[in-house]
């Protein structure tokens, strides 16, 4: 049956800018902001820095930024080196509802293709609304196996769709482009998260990388099969799809809309218990609990959220997907930045002797809540007996509870400035804000080399 991808790549084909509702401008400015923000700040990470090192050719392309650094070069490979560097601090965008990171699989590859075809903000803006939601829509009409990280799945056919859209393809080239693109998924490991694989941090990027690599195969000629979504995400990566999913409300429900920011630097399964434990942390304000002074903490929570239980992370990755070192470090250092999961914050003593006295456990009632809920419930007790509890039934920064604007602004200057300094931050902002008016999006590109 594939009458549901006709229907899906006519809206695409024929979607224009002027189709787009103001509330879906605003948000799709709102995730490109935060890309660009937690791009460039990754972009710092000594990891990024020499894989920039090996893959950038000095005498090659200089058609695409590397955000947050002087380098420019062909646009898959700033693609991948973008989508990378956006995922390595655990602080972009993502869809709960596709279970997965649309954004950070779009947004790399769509500027990075503008910039170098010297394309309008608007063109822009509309490639990463389509290319969002043709990813979010397979993450919802399929459920991936569990043994499998989503990053690096249906992103890639997002970014396939962004490009798509962005170089104008008609609706026999965007088939193309869609069916070959779903044959370029990654075979992913969710266990790489668990272990502290960095090789996991580069899922995004290379989403990013294939989709423009589709783009470069349909151009060549080559051609996918007739349905290559209902084959990789209903048999081989997933045992369900369901194309109805694919069409439904489509052009009047948008899953940018759907979406969620993240302020904790680790993974959203942390995020529940960070807030509740922020919650008895603002409550003992006035008394604060130091790490010495706890006797134990007892973490009950959802299946997934669970396996993050981790007392010993290694490096920073591995902390980041630790609910143990994630309530020590918050405890030890007062908030959940950045500043926290860094390599040497992961082997403080202090977060380390903490994270020990922390146990995760899950409880089933918990679990059934889901996908609606993701709870958590925390008791902390200190060493004269005293206990303080906290609940959280939802993420802060969630559809349900989402963050507002003045937040977000400042998730942006914390992450922006230290990269770009303050007065670039701000033109960095501004332009994002206005890059609706501007005919050719290098406008903004000109500032993201600090």
């Amino acid at each position: 049956m594939t009458d549901y991808l006709d229907q899906l790549i006519s809206y695409i084909c024929n979607c224009r800018f002027e189709d787009l509702s103001q509330d879906v401008i605003t948000r799709t400015k709102a995730v490109l902001a935060d890309s660009i923000a937690v791009i460039g700040a990754g972009a710092q990470e000594e990891e990024v820095k020499a894989l920039i090192r090996q893959v950038v050719e000095p005498e090659g392309p200089r058609l695409s930024t590397v955000i947050g650094t002087v380098i420019r070069t062909e646009p898959s490979k700033a693609g991948l080196i973008n989508g990378t560097a956006g995922t390595f601090l655990e602080l972009d965008e993502g869809n709960q509802f596709a279970r997965g990171h649309p954004g950070i699989h779009v947004v790399p590859a769509a500027l990075a293709v503008a910039e170098a075809r010297k394309l309008s903000g608007r063109r822009l803006l509309t490639a990463i609304v389509l290319g969002y939601e043709v990813g979010a829509r397979i993450g919802i009409a399929c459920k991936i196996r569990m043994s499998m990280h989503p990053h690096g799945s249906w992103g890639t056919v997002g970014a396939a769709a962004a490009v798509g859209k962005l170089l104008a393809y008609d609706h026999v080239a965007m088939r193309e482009m869609i069916n070959v693109s779903s044959s370029l998924t990654l075979a992913t490991s969710r266990r790489t998260m668990l272990e502290g694989g960095l090789v996991r941090n580069v899922y995004a990027g290379v989403s990013g990388y294939m989709g423009i690599l589709a783009h470069q195969l349909v151009d060549a000629g080559f051609n996918g099969e007739k349905d290559g979504l209902q084959t990789v995400f209903g048999s081989v990566v997933s045992d369900t799809f369901d194309p109805g999913v694919m069409t439904d409300g489509l052009g009047e429900r948008f899953e940018i809309m759907r979406n969620y920011f993240k302020r904790h630097a680790c993974c959203r399964y942390n995020h529940a218990t960070l807030d509740a434990l922020q919650e008895i942390l603002d409550r003992t304000a006035a008394e604060r609990i130091r790490p010495e002074d706890v006797r134990k903490v007892e973490v009950s929570t959802y299946s997934l959220a669970a396996q993050l239980c981790d007392q010993q992370p290694t490096n920073s990755l591995a902390g980041k997907f630790s609910i143990p070192f994630a309530v020590a470090t918050a405890i030890v250092h007062g908030h959940t930045g950045v500043s926290c999961f860094t390599p040497q914050a992961v082997h403080n003593p202090a977060a380390r002797q903490l994270a020990k006295k922390v146990r995760v456990v899950e409880d089933p009632k918990l679990t059934a809540m889901m996908p609606g809920q993701r709870p958590s419930r925390v008791a902390l007790t200190l060493k004269d007996g005293t206990e303080r509890k906290a609940e959280a039934l939802v993420n802060k920064g969630d559809f349900e509870d989402p963050y507002s604007p003045d937040e977000l602004r400042q998730k942006y200057d914390e992450l922006a400035t230290p990269v770009w300094g303050e007065d670039t931050a701000q033109k960095v902002y501004t332009a994002v804000a206005e890059i609706d008016k501007m005919p050719d999006v290098n406008e903004l590109m000109r500032f993201l080399s600090p």
